[in-house]
């Protein structure tokens, strides 16, 4: 006899696991099948940030140890050079930076430390799909603030002040978003922190992509380097997509100090510090003349044409407007279906092709799906090749 079903919390057990990473663990129990859903970037991490590792590992007889909660000295202040890069009165290392196990784990310590069950956090609608789950693990709610996806998934800045209320505490943007590809105008980023501002909520910027901007890179505006916005704003890096580091699971956040004090109690309680390694492997990264960088974003620029170009082909299936930035694309399902969920499912039976229904990222990503184009020019082809069989003319 089991005591199982009783076991589980409520408010885990009415979560699932994202679709996300359900749609790639089914996918991989299928031969043969290819999969689009996950945001893994193809490049190898690399060379010189494993060569540091690799003589650290040989060399330094503490590399298998605990770093203090809230990362090695000389990583924090590397990252706070970096950051005062882009302005002068930038971060102070001790004050304002924490190393975290990655960004995931970076914004469960941090809601952990400013959100009470029953309160309130502002998330894009679409948005990132773990975000959602990250609220719900809190016991707070998530408030979904609908983009316009007739203007290619911007900002409803007059939609905003409503959506606020006496329980709400966080407002959580991404841009390039995720899933969208959206890149935020600098003028609506301001005017967010002007309604933050007014409303005393904190201003959450996770940022995985802004390396990752196309046509026109200039185009992005990094809010976290905004002097007047710095008192309330928690600007958290990974270097899982920029430095092909995603299974080091390393990142860091910049934040207010006195909000750092409270975010260390729940980092250091779930995790006790990121991984010693990996903060090794992540002085290495920001030691780096970013060759890679520019690599890594031409070819990912040419992935873009390349799944633009197909989808064009199966405008009989989806609609979509072009990404401007990260690796997704986030189509409207065109051809016949009762919902997201529906269609995947029936694709990854059908023809072996996993993509993620877009409803995983909130109510108006219902009748969409999400397509990463981070994989091979061969997995698209292939992919697609699989589609149009699937959806001739």
């Amino acid at each position: 006899m089991t005591h199982a079903g009783r076991w589980p919390s409520g408010t885990v057990a009415e979560l699932a696991v994202s679709a996300i990473k359900g749609m790639a663990m089914r996918a991989a129990r299928i031969p043969g099948a290819v999969s689009l859903t996950w945001g893994l970037p193809s490049f190898p991490t690399p060379e010189p940030i494993r060569d540091a590792v690799a003589r650290a590992l040989a060399a330094d007889p503490d590399v298998g140890k605990y770093t203090l909660p809230d990362g090695l000295p000389e990583l924090r202040h590397a990252i706070a050079r970096q950051r005062r890069g882009l302005d002068a009165d930038g971060p102070d290392p001790d004050r304002n930076v924490l190393v975290t196990a990655g960004n995931m784990q970076g914004l469960s310590a941090l809601l952990r430390a400013v959100v009470d069950p029953g309160d309130e956090v502002i998330l894009t609608d679409p948005c990132f799909a773990s975000h959602i789950q990250q609220v719900r693990l809190c016991g707070a709610r998530p408030v979904y603030w609908t983009l316009d996806e007739a203007r290619g998934w911007s900002l409803d800045l007059d939609a905003l002040p409503g959506l606020v209320g006496p329980r709400t505490r966080a407002i959580v943007l991404v841009t390039p978003s995720n899933p969208t590809g959206k890149v935020f105008e600098r003028e609506a980023l301001l005017r967010v922190a002007e309604i933050a501002e007014a409303a005393d909520l904190l201003v959450v910027i996770d940022d995985p992509y802004s390396y990752l901007v196309y046509d026109d890179p200039e185009r992005y505006f990094d809010l976290g380097a905004e002097p007047s916005v710095a008192h309330r704003l928690a600007y958290l890096f990974t270097f899982s997509k920029m430095f092909a580091m995603s299974g080091w699971r390393l990142g860091y956040m910049v934040v207010p100090e006195s909000l750092k004090r409270e975010v260390l109690k729940a980092h250091d309680a779930t995790i006790i510090c990121a991984p010693r390694i990996s903060q090794v492997a992540g002085l290495a990264a920001l030691g780096l003349d970013r060759a890679h960088v520019d690599h890594f974003r031409a070819v990912l620029a040419a992935r873009r044409v390349h799944i633009r170009e197909r989808l064009d082909r199966l405008a009989h299936a989806f609609s979509y407007h072009p990404p401007e930035g990260a690796y997704y694309v986030f189509p409207r399902i065109v051809a016949p279906h009762a919902d997201a969920s529906e269609f995947c499912l029936r694709v990854l039976d059908a023809v072996g092709v996993a993509l993620t229904p877009g409803s995983a990222f909130g109510p108006s990503g219902e009748h969409h799906v999400r397509m990463a184009f981070c994989v091979s020019d061969e997995a698209i082809d292939e992919a697609f090749d699989r589609l149009e069989r699937l959806f001739p003319r």
